[in-house]
């Protein structure tokens, strides 16, 4: 906008204002509206020397879906979109952000982030169904919603994490995404790095995962060691393996069977077992949240902010999570905007649970995290920098870049 334009861009507001919502137009508290401009999605991909193995597949490269929004008066905000899988899966949900979502949200007056979040479940929720990618579309949206966030708090120069009323900068982390192939090494690197917890991939044969939790326990002392199955055994074996995992006084184990296995199954599991289950990543709705924290099945719950509910969703979720009275780890497996959009989540809601950060090398991560790549005794520590923090360089990946 020209300089000889820029005394009426407040005027050019309420007028929009005035003919979508008159009655909301004058009021006094009209810096709270907002129409978004733009919405933009890219996608990057960065190829690992060494791929991400899990129990049921790898990645041999580490894909992030970024998102730019940008409000009418050029405030912009930055969120991000789970797409680890399948292989495909980042550049179509780049294109759903860009061809089937931007086209509803732009144009669009909100007075909070949540207004977009709804705006677009509710624009996409029939064609999610038709097309059988509700999973995609929620993912997309949550991308959306991140963005929607740090440009809301943007607005007003406030961090994210003081918007979402934390009282505290500062968060415990632990290392994750640990392979069972050379799971002592990458343990070491992320001791050096300044971790002092640890989460070790496991699902690989009895044998195999013991000799790395044992390696793992000698490495960390008494910190923090848990155990990440990634869906990989039925009720049974899990039952029949979990002896066996409990004399390395395991923080938690996540995920040892499917996530939409019947609650009977996590019942009996838990109640066969001593170990503190975990799970969230893949819970994608209120009811199964509110199933996960009816009972006492669940010690540690992880929503996944980029996979499903964005902040909108997820931070309803964790005060209810620590309200039941357990432990609530946001899961995140990603690039950088995501992660520190997580750590934002996790200070403002509070309570004693542990970030997630890859151990895995991934630059796609490490230049858009901010303060959460300096790790220090297991700790990072938040800025009060408005909205997460950080304006994104896309520039700097641009040989990443696939749309």
């Amino acid at each position: 906008m020209s300089q000889e334009l820029e005394p009426w861009k407040g005027l050019v507001e309420r007028i929009v204002l005035m003919k979508l919502s008159p009655s909301r137009a004058w009021d006094r508290h009209m810096t709270t509206h907002f129409i978004v401009r733009r919405l933009e999605a890219f996608c990057f991909r960065y190829p690992l020397s060494t791929p991400v193995v899990t129990s049921f597949g790898l990645m041999s490269n580490r894909p992030a879906v970024f998102v730019r929004v940008e409000d009418v008066e050029g405030h912009a905000g930055w969120g991000e979109v789970w797409a680890n899988f399948p292989s495909t899966g980042a550049e179509h949900r780049a294109r759903l952000v860009n061809e089937v979502l931007a086209p509803i949200v732009t144009g669009s007056v909100a007075c909070q982030p949540r207004e977009v979040f709804e705006k677009l479940t509710q624009a996409t929720e029939i064609l999610g169904l038709q097309s059988g990618e509700p999973g995609p579309f929620a993912q997309a949206i949550a991308g959306i919603d991140l963005a929607i966030w740090d440009l809301y708090a943007k607005r007003r120069g406030i961090a994210l994490w003081k918007l979402l009323g934390g009282d505290r900068r500062e968060i415990r982390v632990y290392a994750s995404g640990i392979n069972p192939t050379g799971a002592q090494k990458t343990a070491e690197a992320a001791l050096r790095r300044g971790h002092r917890a640890l989460k070790l991939k496991i699902g690989f044969g009895l044998a195999t995962d013991c000799i790395n939790l044992a390696s793992l326990r000698e490495l960390v002392g008494y910190g923090m060691l848990a155990a990440d199955a990634n869906q990989a055994w039925s009720v049974a074996q899990a039952v029949e393996v979990a002896p066996h995992l409990a004399k390395f006084s395991l923080a938690w184990l996540e995920e040892p069977i499917r996530a939409d296995r019947p609650w009977r199954e996590w019942e009996r599991l838990h109640k066969e077992t001593d170990l503190r289950l975990a799970a969230g990543e893949n819970i994608t709705s209120h009811l199964g949240f509110e199933q996960a924290l009816g009972g006492d099945v669940l010690s540690v719950v992880q929503p996944d902010v980029a996979k499903w509910g964005g902040l909108t969703g997820c931070s309803r979720i964790a005060q209810k999570i620590l309200e039941s009275g357990k432990t609530f780890c946001p899961h995140y497996l990603g690039g950088g905007i995501g992660l520190l959009a997580s750590a934002h989540l996790l200070a403002g809601i509070g309570g004693d649970g542990l970030l997630e950060v890859d151990a895995n090398d991934n630059p796609l991560r490490d230049r858009f995290c901010g303060p959460v790549s300096e790790i220090r005794e297991g700790k990072i520590t938040l800025s009060d920098n408005a909205g997460i923090g950080i304006e994104p360089d896309l520039a700097s990946i641009e040989q990443y870049r696939t749309i």
